[in-house]
């Protein structure tokens, strides 16, 4: 762990303690660090945290999620302010407050800290064992370290996932995503990759290419419809151990090869399929990356690069949200300047409406967008 910042604090008596640092959401160390335990009042850690100061917190780690639940209450009470109605705000607006928000009060929870043994042992009363789940996001730990408690839940939910797995009923079996790794949840752009007629150039050996793997569930479900060769890529080595592990699970590794790339692998195949991150905005984390494409930069390299890739007769597959274009981040008629400018033509559409919760919530502060939203499979050619 020698490439971690250390956090240092001082105890009762006034000794200088220092530990690693952790931060999976790349948060630096924070500057000033004070003690806790069962005994700090909920109003003072939520006035520490807002001001910059964290808390290392020693005692019950049920007292501690209490604490942590508290200081969120705290987050989400909106003040009152008399006078004139605030003025509509556009939709971009409300998305960009939105994520203010969010960093904001990621910004304060995570300023309740909790220490670890090397091992990842947790040495709180009542803590529950935590080993597997830090090693599998942290990987090994040979010396003691400290984390935010937000950042441990965040952990301990993903290992959960990762052993129950996610139902993929296109699959007809589950999906177990890693830490850091998008999980297949949005089920509707699945189905479209199950339902989507393959192209005629997909015969015999003919090969298909999965850009930005993830955990493998389209190139899952391409094997199952019966496609001979698929190589699967993607850069992020979370991302490469997580869709091989997905493949060889569901018995279709025989079919499916799981390489290293950016982007594109060599050569061309029959069908190429990319579902890129679907928001074109700044990643406030490493773990973002999968929802949050800067520029619109993953998507501009598929529909770039897509006609050199695709063999005669194939088709691009581009899965994409419009979700983007009710925040007013991208017009369609920009998308479709990518995909002119990329020497495509569009050979057709399927569409699907979501069917996650958020779609339904009223009180979401994106609902209007999210209620809108479209999710649709471009079935593209090179011109």
């Amino acid at each position: 762990m020698q490439d971690h910042p250390q956090i240092v604090w001082q105890d009762e008596s006034g000794a200088t303690h220092t530990a690693r640092w952790r931060s999976e959401s790349g948060s630096p160390p924070p500057r000033r660090v004070v003690l806790a335990d069962d005994q700090t009042p909920a109003d003072q850690a939520y006035r520490l945290a807002c001001e910059g100061t964290a808390l290392l917190y020693r005692g019950d780690f049920h007292n501690a999620k209490q604490l942590l639940q508290a200081m969120a209450r705290r987050i989400e009470r909106k003040p009152r302010r008399p006078g004139k109605p605030a003025a509509a705000k556009s939709a971009t607006e409300t998305f960009h407050l939105h994520r203010q928000a969010q960093a904001q009060r990621a910004r304060v929870l995570g300023m309740l800290l909790l220490p670890f043994e090397a091992g990842h042992g947790l040495p709180l009363r009542r803590a529950p064992d935590v080993r597997q789940a830090c090693l599998e996001a942290y990987g090994a730990a040979d010396e003691a370290y400290v984390a935010s408690l937000r950042e441990l839940l965040g952990l301990i939910g993903a290992h959960e996932w990762r052993k129950k797995g996610v139902s993929i009923p296109a699959l007809g079996a589950a999906i177990h995503p890693h830490y850091g790794v998008f999980s297949p949840v949005r089920g509707e752009y699945v189905d479209l990759v199950a339902q989507a007629p393959l192209p005629g150039a997909l015969t015999g050996d003919a090969a298909a290419f999965d850009v930005g793997t993830g955990t493998g569930v389209i190139a899952a479900v391409l094997a199952r419809r019966g496609v001979a060769h698929i190589v699967a890529t993607d850069q992020d080595p979370r991302a490469l151990a997580c869709a091989g592990e997905n493949i060889a699970r569901l018995g279709y590794a025989g079919q499916v090869d799981v390489v290293q790339a950016d982007m594109f692998p060599e050569g061309r195949a029959a069908l190429v399929v990319c579902n890129p991150p679907w928001v074109p905005a700044r990643p406030s984390s490493p773990v973002e990356y999968a929802v949050y494409d800067p520029d619109s930069r993953m998507l501009r390299a598929f529909l770039s690069g897509l006609a050199a890739h695709l063999a005669p007769g194939g088709e691009g597959w581009l899965i994409l949200s419009d979700l983007a274009e009710h925040l007013g981040l991208r017009s369609r008629e920009a998308l479709l300047a990518m995909i002119d400018a990329g020497g495509l033509q569009v050979l057709g559409r399927l569409d699907a409406r979501p069917r996650h919760g958020k779609a339904s919530d009223a009180d979401d502060a994106l609902h209007a967008a999210r209620a809108a939203e479209v999710t649709s499979l471009w079935r593209l050619a090179a011109r």
